[in-house]
């Protein structure tokens, strides 16, 4: 069983290589976009960037559907920015990566294995990309806060980083092949 977050700032492409890569494996699909709070679509909308207090209660949620994957041995992908280290740790262990003193029974919350695929690219190219994106709420003024807002993911965490200037069968086959030889990226 394997929980995959693909994640990145916006435009950088998460929901087009998540759902292409879980189409291809049979695997469940999810974009953490859609689980956003009207007032988190609403802030963004307006050019305002999110805080740590908007996405908490928003990276529990997410936490929550992987945690269920999981629970039913379901194999899944996460399509989210996932753009601090604590964001990503609320999505491995909720949120007792946030609360110190949180009392947990033993086994209650164990931390997910979760692979972090980190999309990567210059910024230039992704403003491109949003310019031309129709529809969504995330507008391309917004991209700098993002790019500001990244710690890109390091040891201990799971993760590869994958260029997002490649052709998307090209990334969607290194994710691909990043999965099978490695349960070691989950251990």
């Amino acid at each position: 069983m394997v929980l995959v977050v693909v994640m990145g700032v916006s435009g950088s492409g998460k929901t087009t290589v998540g759902s292409r890569l879980a189409a291809k494996l049979g695997w469940k699909f999810y974009d953490a976009d859609d689980y956003h709070s009207p007032e988190n679509k609403r802030k963004m909308a307006e050019g305002i960037p999110l805080n740590d207090e908007d996405r908490i209660p928003w990276l529990c949620a997410l936490h929550d559907i992987l945690r269920r994957e999981d629970s039913s041995r379901q194999d899944a992908i996460l399509a989210c920015s996932a753009l601090k280290k604590m964001y990503r740790q609320v999505l491995v262990s909720g949120t007792s990566a946030i609360e110190s003193n949180h009392s947990e029974q033993p086994g209650e919350n164990a931390a997910l294995k979760i692979l972090f695929v980190h999309l990567d690219g210059p910024m230039d190219i992704i403003a491109g990309r949003l310019e031309k994106r129709t529809g969504h709420f995330m507008p391309p003024e917004l991209l700098k806060s993002q790019f500001d807002t990244l710690e890109p993911p390091s040891a201990p965490e799971s993760f590869i980083t994958v260029s997002l200037e490649k052709p998307l069968p090209e990334i969607v086959l290194e994710i691909e092949r990043a999965i099978s030889q490695g349960e070691a990226f989950l251990e």
